[in-house]
């Protein structure tokens, strides 16, 4: 009889796939782990929130835990699980020294979510009116313990293939150390856009994002000032619904409805707000990763204007399903002529199909990910031996973490 394998998930937050595209990733990553066998324990340091998915449903095992506290270590000693998944390298950095401690057998596995230095070096540049260059991400502190943390781990999870271009050719990462997995999605075919509202059922343009991510509320104001009044002036009747998780008052300042300027708060079902709407509009101007609501306009058969961060990595060579374009004047256009060309919007529908299709498989990249975890299981010590630097930078920030964490402890006593 094959004995069980178990999971231990350390969250940053508990998952809320209604609330962002990072909530969404970890449920795809539960999926995959539970449908190969894997009895998966999610804990976390976060308070609950209202809008947390019920673990229970998917047959997940959900705890609390106590940053810099002993309970953890005699909490993992007793699951004693195979594979451990940090969500994000802050988490690695907090809970990483005590599973090796604890349990120096299991597998470690970072998922990055998006590559935080390169998105904080990214909002650095653009708040200081500059262009992006790659040699700033050497300057972040971010970078430094980003880069540490996927070097202590056993394999790290990347969802953007700039991002894999980046960590093996700038930070010259062992490629064994990292596996892409973007979003992963059901298979679309164009007969599936026959259930979804026509062109002439929908209405208006639309904004979704969390607002705890800076680049969106970045994005929303860029709106306001920039696009949106190109937008009014050519086309009056135009209106705007902005949604999102945890607005701000800043963000609720910006309500406007005489100009057509909406902002609606937290959709109660994101899907059937973004497959109801005729464009979504989504001028990012900086960040990192995948956007998920870019992915998520795809699947409702919703054409986007987006720039060309926002596609960064998004669409291989494929078109896009409707337009990149980083000049605001040409933005606003772009995104009028998409909403009231009937043939282009019906076009892009079907490059968004082919994106999803080519891009997004979970078949193409699930099976992959679960056999190299096992060829990890049934041999980690050869896979370590070939990490020199994960090794040396183990044991140099296991000894500072750990005695940052106990001092910290003592001190909470």
């Amino acid at each position: 009889m094959n004995q069980i394998k178990k999971l231990l998930i350390i969250g940053f937050v508990w998952p809320e796939p209604n609330s962002s595209a990072a909530g969404g990733r970890m449920m795809q990553l539960i999926s995959i782990f539970k449908e190969n066998g894997f009895e998966i324990t999610f804990v976390s340091a976060a308070l609950d929130s209202d809008f947390m998915v019920d673990l229970s449903e998917f047959g997940v095992t959900k705890k609390s835990i106590e940053l810099n506290s002993a309970s953890f270590d005699d909490f993992i000693t007793e699951l004693n699980p195979n594979v451990v998944l940090f969500d994000r390298f802050m988490i690695e950095e907090q809970f990483g020294w005590r599973v090796t401690e604890n349990c120096p057998n299991a597998i470690r596995i970072l998922d990055t979510e998006d590559l935080h230095c390169l998105r904080t070096a990214r909002q650095k540049a653009f708040k200081e009116n500059r262009n992006f260059e790659i040699v700033d991400l050497f300057s972040e502190e971010v970078a430094k313990r980003e880069i540490a943390s996927i070097l202590r781990c056993d394999l790290s999870l990347i969802i953007s293939e700039f991002e894999m271009n980046i960590l093996q050719d700038v930070f010259r990462i062992n490629k064994d150390l990292l596996f892409y997995l973007p979003f992963l999605v059901d298979k679309m075919s164009e007969n599936d856009l026959l259930k979804l509202p026509s062109f002439e059922d929908r209405k208006n343009f639309v904004f979704i994002g969390n607002f705890l991510h800076e680049p969106n509320w970045n994005t929303v104001q860029y709106l306001k000032e920039a696009i949106w009044p190109s937008i009014k002036k050519d086309f009056p009747e135009a209106v705007l619904e902005v949604y999102g998780a945890y607005p701000s008052q800043k963000v609720l300042q910006l309500h406007q409805p005489k100009n057509g300027f909406f902002i609606m708060g937290r959709a109660e079902d994101a899907n059937e707000v973004v497959k109801n709407a005729r464009v979504v509009l989504a001028p990012i101007r900086f960040g990192a990763g995948l956007k998920g609501k870019l992915l998520e306009a795809m699947q409702c058969g919703t054409p986007s204007v987006t720039t060309s961060i926002g596609s960064e990595a998004m669409h291989a060579n494929l078109p896009w399903n409707g337009f990149i374009q980083d000049d605001a004047s040409e933005f606003a256009k772009k995104a009028i002529e998409l909403y009231q060309n009937e043939d282009l919007w019906k076009q892009a529908q079907k490059n968004g199909i082919a994106i999803i299709n080519e891009c997004y498989q979970k078949d193409k990249y699930s099976d992959e990910l679960v056999s190299f975890v096992n060829s990890l299981l049934m041999d980690s010590k050869s896979h370590r031996l070939h990490n020199f630097m994960g090794n040396l930078l183990q044991h140099h920030a296991y000894k500072s973490t750990m005695y940052m964490s106990k001092w910290i402890e003592a001190k909470n006593k």
